[in-house]
């Protein structure tokens, strides 16, 4: 029988997982109360509504509708974009007037980054963790330096990586829970990297128009299944793993774990792995 290389048994993972219960996705580094509220009523957001909501590039946790802005007297920055909150909404059912039946609906919920006038308290980040790192991961950061953005560490609640300035920002490395999931988290972001239009050009980091849109989702597969493969690659994959699914299932659910969605991200995630190790000579077993 043919020995199954990093690439297969990862995707045979996340295939998997797609026929598990619930996974619950953990944000793996530590810092402020960062649950999505409403300002306003200070209620967490629950669900899928909590999983949208906290993959946001925001440095708070607070959001408000458009009108729960106005009558704070504050206003919207210019461009912002609201994301959308989903509820089931009871309606009487036509051919039963007795029985209620339940309605997708939703609503469009704001930052309190993207708005100007509305003034809270920042809860302060704190990090009490030690950070070990870890030999092969360093090794892999070292020979792949040269091919992706370059990487800041801030004291925060952010990963990103952004494309207009072409930098990863992330949370200090002595903020991780695990030094395999700030492996893990930057590998990512690296792997978002690789889509620039100056290395791979790959389509669905442009195509994107609305955070949670189909090119949006596809990217989050992509990032997520490079950081996958990396990790089987420098053997921290058992550490990650879990959370590694449970992020790419998360996703899946936006669109009714689409089957052909998760091949093409394998294969664009592949691709991306691939550009970063061959520039820097290594071959993939």
């Amino acid at each position: 029988m043919k020995k199954k290389n990093a690439y297969e048994i990862v995707i045979e993972q996340v295939l998997n997982a797609m026929n598990e219960g619930e996974i619950l996705w953990r944000k793996p580094w530590s810092g402020a109360d960062m649950i999505p509220k409403n300002l306003i009523s200070n209620k967490a957001y629950s669900g899928f509504n909590f999983f949208l909501l906290q993959l946001n590039n925001f440095e708070s946790n607070y959001f408000l509708t458009f009108n729960q802005i106005k009558n704070k007297g504050g206003k919207l920055k210019k461009g912002s974009k609201g994301l959308p909150v989903v509820f089931f909404k009871m309606i009487e059912s036509k051919k039963d007037p007795e029985k209620k039946i339940p309605v997708l609906r939703y609503y469009r919920v704001f930052n309190l980054d993207q708005t100007e006038g509305i003034e809270v308290d920042s809860a302060e980040i704190i990090i009490n963790n030690n950070f070990n790192p870890i030999e092969e991961a360093e090794n892999m950061l070292a020979k792949i330096s040269n091919f992706h953005a370059p990487i800041e560490n801030l004291k925060s609640n952010r990963a990103f990586y952004s494309p207009m300035s072409d930098r990863i920002q992330l949370p200090v490395r002595e903020q991780f829970e695990k030094e395999e999931e700030y492996y893990s988290t930057l590998f990512h972001e690296i792997i978002h990297s690789t889509g620039a239009e100056y290395r791979l050009n790959r389509e669905t980091l442009y195509k994107s128009n609305t955070f949670g849109d189909h090119a949006y989702s596809e990217e989050e597969l992509v990032a997520e299944m490079g950081a996958a493969f990396l990790c089987a690659l420098t053997g921290i994959s058992n550490e990650t793993i879990e959370n590694s699914k449970a992020y790419i299932k998360g996703w899946l659910k936006v669109f009714k774990n689409d089957p052909k969605m998760i091949y093409r991200a394998a294969r664009e995630a592949q691709k991306a792995v691939d550009y970063l190790l061959s520039s820097s000579h290594e071959e993939i077993q």
